[in-house]
């Protein structure tokens, strides 16, 4: 019973993130990367570079070509030619921080309940094994809007919920053109993955702040994860870089390009896809010397839809790797308190004997 109080009162974690960044304590035990489970901190500083696709040209076979060979090596690239302007894309920016950098007692009329994930706070606590990220966050569900929960939505900034709106309707308009042109690519019908989503897919957007850290070779902003999501849009930090992703078993950082987006494969289009495309595992490591902020936005199916491999993706060479699922959400979030990855808990069981 102890042990159940202590988790859901979240007294583990006596200091905020926050607080210990201003002092430059010491990071308590809950956030120290053991190194076993999560490999190492150091990143590889290997430059491999990451794709830039001009999202403008998916007309053009070339740039087609460029966005099913990315997708199905690293799994991410750099979208520029989005229709966003630079001023817009600062503006999202502006609005993060001006939250972020508000008194903790304005930020916690944003709070979230201990037991949800939406609204403002640090890692839900699901185990006393946890290892903590780094951060801190606001998330909010923006699509569909029914599901909108606008008493979560600060109203400082005064212009918050209107930059949002703005990009999540232009995200989302840039998703569902990607999703077509990803179908394209694969010599498919352009609504092959669209339709698995639905009329009513979900879309949430996560506002991360990391601030700094005085052992960032010891601690995570965010641990290695690969996305639930079908999709991912991430606008990331103008100017301190943070974000890693795993390629061929080495860290690769993903350079800040002011005026692109990156776009990053989550486990449900590797599904779809039948395993061409990569859902990516990607991490975010601290540093000693700056804030950093970024805004995600995360794309799924209907709860409730039913998605999996689509059907010309799997043949004799190519054997279906997945099983149909249903609320893939649910099984991410039980897989991760048990310490398990949520794709291979999908995976039909032996399909060795047709390789």
């Amino acid at each position: 019973m102890a042990s159940n109080l202590k988790v859901s009162e979240e007294k583990s974690v006596p200091k905020s993130v926050q607080e210990m960044s201003m002092n430059g304590d010491e990071p308590p035990s809950q956030y120290l990367v053991k190194g076993n489970s999560f490999g190492s901190v150091m990143d590889s500083s290997i430059l491999i570079p990451i794709p830039i696709i001009d999202v403008s040209l998916l007309s053009s076979e070339c740039e087609l070509e460029k966005l099913r060979s990315a997708l199905s090596s690293v799994g991410c690239f750099q979208a520029i030619g989005h229709g966003m302007s630079d001023s817009f894309l600062d503006k999202v920016r502006e609005v993060a921080k001006h939250f972020f950098a508000l008194p903790e007692e304005e930020k916690q009329k944003y709070a979230r309940a201990v037991n949800e994930s939406e609204g403002y706070g640090n890692d839900r606590i699901v185990s006393e094994k946890q290892v903590l990220d780094w951060s801190y966050r606001l998330t909010l569900h923006v699509l569909p809007k029914a599901k909108r929960r606008l008493f979560l939505w600060p109203k400082d900034p005064s212009d918050f919920s209107e930059t949002l709106e703005e990009f999540t309707t232009t995200v989302k308009s840039m998703m569902d053109h990607l999703l077509r042109s990803m179908a394209r690519s694969l010599n498919l019908e352009e609504g092959s993955f669209l339709d698995q989503f639905g009329g009513q897919s979900l879309m949430m957007a996560r506002f991360n702040f990391y601030p700094r850290c005085s052992r960032p070779d010891l601690v995570l902003g965010v641990k290695p994860h690969t996305d639930r999501s079908g999709i991912t849009v991430l606008l990331q930090d103008k100017e301190v870089e943070g974000l890693q992703v795993l390629v061929d078993d080495k860290w690769i950082n993903v350079p800040t390009i002011p005026e692109a987006l990156l776009v990053n494969i989550g486990d449900q289009m590797q599904i779809m896809s039948n395993g061409i495309f990569k859902s990516i595992l990607h991490r975010v490591v601290t540093n000693t010397e700056n804030l950093r902020m970024s805004v995600a936005m995360f794309n799924e199916p209907e709860p409730e839809n039913e998605i999996g491999p689509v059907e010309s993706l799997t043949d004799e060479t190519r054997p279906r790797l997945y099983r149909n699922v249903k609320n893939y959400g649910v099984i991410n979030y039980k897989c991760y308190q048990e310490g398990k990855i949520a794709l291979e808990t999908v995976k039909i069981a032996d399909t060795s004997h047709h390789k």
